[in-house]
């Protein structure tokens, strides 16, 4: 047994997951330690200047220090720290790297967005395994990009990770706290024209089950199964009716601001952006229901993704 710790640094968030890797039948596995999650936005406004923000920086690595003290009391012996979307655009992203150096002691992994599509896969069918003969198609949607991965028994067949995330299209299209119609449509299709080109990859009339990871989409679940306040343990592997997901979509574009922060299970850092992040996955599940001719109908939504893929990866080269 092995203790690692895991860093996902996003657009949005920075998540920490300190865990003992173990050899099973099936592979390695994971029995969780610790996970953290702070929303830093690193990507702040990165799509428009091309470069971090001073601030956005010193809030994610305050975030980071905090993580490095964690790592040390729970006496994790590996540390993988893998950066993504908004880290992959930034002009200045050396002086980010040399700030994780000087914090954690290794380099931040600048992944392409085809590994942070294998990584997330991993981590969904770690606990979500596609049954013999079917697919399924992960879902990560992040606060920069949004990974798309169908995979079978055997592993992923095909994926596509595309600039389109939930603080991206908040930047461009959500500047008004309450946009015009014209804006949404405006939105709507550029969202609808990146699917057209994920489509040419990944072929969504093959998808048995959808497991949508990452926290649009764990909060948008929260929000169709009526939650209170936001619970992991009824969020993790709860299967939704497109129906129940198509309103909490519909709440999320046309609720006021002050109305999404009041709701129980909102984190504060996604009040801004969650209306962007739900209007992405409403087309997204639209497409496939199209695309399966209405033989799909539901999604899962699972708190295991990208993070745990890390943690895997940790394990398995132990």
């Amino acid at each position: 047994m092995t203790r690692v710790a895991a860093i996902d640094c996003g657009t949005n968030s920075i998540r920490l997951l300190i865990a003992d890797t173990h050899d099973t039948p099936n592979g390695p596995a994971l029995t969780d330690v610790l996970r953290q999650m702070r929303v830093v936005r690193l990507g702040q406004d990165v799509d428009a200047t091309g470069e971090f923000a001073p601030e956005a920086l010193e809030r994610t690595f305050a975030a980071i220090d905090e993580y490095a003290q964690l790592i040390r009391e729970h006496g994790a012996t590996s540390i993988r720290f893998v950066a993504t979307s908004a880290t992959r655009d930034a002009r200045n992203r050396d002086e980010f790297v040399a700030g994780v150096r000087e914090r954690l002691g290794v380099d931040p992994e600048v992944v392409p967005g085809e590994t942070e599509a294998a990584l997330s896969y991993a981590g969904a069918a770690s606990v979500a395994p596609a049954a013999p003969g079917t697919h399924i198609l992960v879902i990560d949607l992040g606060g920069g990009s949004t990974e798309f991965v169908l995979g079978n028994g055997h592993g992923p067949v095909a994926s596509r990770s595309m600039d389109m995330g939930c603080v991206r299209l908040t930047e461009r299209f959500w500047r008004l706290e309450n946009p015009t119609p014209e804006l949404i449509a405006a939105a709507r299709a550029q969202v609808n024209a990146v699917l057209d080109e994920v489509q040419r990859d990944v072929d969504f009339s093959l998808v048995d089950r959808i497991v949508g990871v990452a926290g649009t989409i764990t909060t948008l679940t929260a929000a169709a199964l009526g939650l209170e306040k936001y619970d992991s343990t009824l969020i993790h592997g709860a299967e939704v009716g497109f129906d129940k997901l198509e309103s909490a979509v519909a709440f999320m574009l046309e609720a006021e601001r002050e109305t999404r922060a009041s709701l129980g299970f909102m984190h504060p850092g996604r009040v801004d952006v969650i209306a962007a992040g739900a209007l992405i996955y409403g087309c997204i599940l639209e497409r496939v229901g199209q695309a399966s001719s209405g033989r799909i109908t539901t999604a899962t939504a699972s708190e295991h993704d990208i993070l745990d893929g890390i943690a895997l990866g940790l394990g398995t080269s132990n």
